[in-house]
């Protein structure tokens, strides 16, 4: 049950709507508790996303690897965030993306027949997922926004600004590629800032 409480909090406080306790019911009976050890992969390349996953525990990359080798990384995800490729997972077609665990990862995860059901039958868990919805739609207008037309510098202080937690949780090699950047562009950054 511990695993889920911090679940049913959360959908409590993003929809500001309690949950019943047939809703809690509902809910623990078909997200399923899932561990992965750290670098085991949550999704790979070519697969289709069965699952979404609510993270409780751990944290974990998003990430694409071009012709060349290199990885991009796409998203950072901790506690209380989600884990999916939302194309594959809605449309059924096969990941273009890797999702990795950087940390031991708890998660809750369901699949989309199951996420559709919740979205009739449980208010707290409809509205939540609107609100998420409209944050992840804002989230990423917002990143393309400064991809396309922030400096480097910029890019940096955006991050230190919005998710300061993750200096302290993601290696500076993996923050350099969510931001676009060298390993060494962003360790200059990161000295002038101090300055």
């Amino acid at each position: 049950m511990a695993d889920f409480e911090a679940f049913f909090d959360y959908i409590q406080e993003i929809s500001g709507k309690l949950l019943s306790e047939d809703d809690k019911h509902l809910l623990m009976a078909h997200f399923k508790p899932k561990k992965l050890r750290r670098r085991q992969y949550f999704l790979q390349e070519g697969d289709v996303c069965k699952y979404i996953g609510f993270i409780v525990k751990g944290s974990a990359r998003t990430f694409t690897v071009d012709e060349k080798g290199h990885e991009h990384i796409l998203k950072l995800s901790l506690e209380n965030w989600w884990l999916a490729d939302f194309e594959s997972f809605y449309l059924l077609k096969p990941s273009r993306f890797n999702i990795e665990a950087l940390e031991d990862l708890e998660v809750l995860q369901s699949t989309n027949a199951q996420i559709e059901e919740y979205l009739k039958a449980i208010p707290a868990f409809s509205a939540m997922a609107s609100i998420i919805s409209q944050n992840y739609t804002i989230a990423n207008q917002n990143r393309v926004q400064a991809a396309i037309s922030y400096t480097a510098e910029e890019r940096y202080e955006d991050l230190v600004k919005n998710y300061p937690h993750f200096l302290q949780r993601f290696p500076q090699n993996m923050i350099a590629s969510y931001l676009g950047l060298s390993p060494e562009t962003l360790s200059r950054l990161k000295k002038n800032s101090f300055k």
